[in-house]
């Protein structure tokens, strides 16, 4: 039996979790959840967004699985997302991203990952005022050696452990010799071990153009935080939507996974929001707990359903009269 710290999070993130964690339990899969609170709900109840009771249920079970928390634009406390991944070294952020039977796009077949380093860059949070009158701001981007090469090493492991056959590094060294410059020396030193796989590098605005063109010339791509934060979102649109996106932040002994859109508190409680992002969020946190034939079991129930574009909510479907609930039943008794 697994150990799971379970955050519903706020706005959609009930319901959606409840789809996604009644779906894993009809899997087979054996999961003990032991919910906590963080987010506003929790801030509003517990006054603060991250609980002690909460940050103990992670510490002791090192696997979280969590919905969309609302973290306050331009001011309030600092994302909550953010200071996880800080607190328990969850270094690499996945975001995969695939084409799905059903869903209407652009483009065909892509099928991209976004390797993103998680706890330093722009992200890292040191910023302040300059000046009494608050009109000058400075943000100091970190970027380590350390920190570089493992999220480039996790690139490279992944893609080799996945069947994947190029890394493409992501940087703006051309104008940020420093930071951006760092990233790209160690990159390419990590990259000289895995001679087996192709490996390119690409500026951040170059891959950008080149994604919405021809998203088949990519396969990993790995880079610093904001630029893998922004990537994951484009990749996300080439594929249908945030709805679509599971994400893993991976450290070295613990893990979270997550849908990675946001609490979309407009949607809430009305039984439209699309839960297939915290299904494959789920379906990634399984493989890591080597539920694979469980993982394997929900992928295909959830492909099918989305692939028949009957029982699927809204976005997926206009004409669709199902909404979260009907989706999940629809994925559950494609399981059996």
């Amino acid at each position: 039996m697994h150990n799971v710290t379970l955050i519903k999070g706020d706005g959609i993130g009930p319901s959606i979790m409840e789809a996604a964690v009644k779906i894993i339990d009809a899997s087979g899969a054996k999961i003990n959840w032991e919910e906590a609170d963080a987010g506003m709900a929790a801030f509003e109840k517990h006054g603060t967004p991250i609980p002690d009771a909460t940050l103990a249920s992670i510490e002791k079970n090192r696997v979280a699985f969590k919905g969309p928390l609302t973290t306050p634009v331009g001011k309030g406390f600092r994302s909550i997302n953010v200071a996880l991944r800080q607190q328990y070294d969850l270094y690499a952020n996945v975001r995969p991203a695939k084409t799905w039977k059903g869903a209407q796009t652009r483009f065909d077949n892509v099928d991209i990952v976004v390797v993103r380093e998680n706890t330093e860059g722009l992200y890292a949070g040191l910023e302040h005022f300059l000046t009494p009158k608050k009109d000058i701001a400075e943000s100091l981007a970190v970027v380590t050696r350390q920190g570089s090469e493992r999220i480039v090493e996790y690139a490279f492991k992944y893609a080799r452990e996945n069947g994947r056959k190029k890394v493409t590094i992501c940087h703006k060294a051309n104008i940020l010799k420093y930071t951006s410059g760092l990233f790209l020396d160690v990159a390419r030193e990590v990259a000289a071990r895995y001679p087996d796989i192709e490996c390119d590098e690409k500026i951040v605005d170059a891959i950008c153009m080149h994604m919405v063109m021809d998203p088949s010339q990519f396969d990993v791509v790995v880079t610093t935080n904001m630029f893998g934060d922004i990537l994951s979102d484009l990749t996300a649109g080439l594929v249908g939507g945030l709805g679509l996106i599971p994400g893993a932040n991976i450290g070295s002994d613990a893990a979270l996974f997550e849908a990675v859109h946001g609490s979309a508190p407009d949607i809430a409680g009305k039984n439209i929001a699309n839960p297939t992002a915290v299904i494959m969020a789920g379906v990634m946190m399984l493989n890591y707990l080597g539920e694979h034939e469980a993982a394997n079991r929900i992928k295909a129930a959830t492909e099918k359903v989305i692939g028949d574009g009957e029982l699927v909510t809204p976005d997926l479907n206009r004409n669709s009269k199902a909404g979260t609930t009907e989706m999940r039943d629809a994925i559950i008794a494609a399981m059996r």
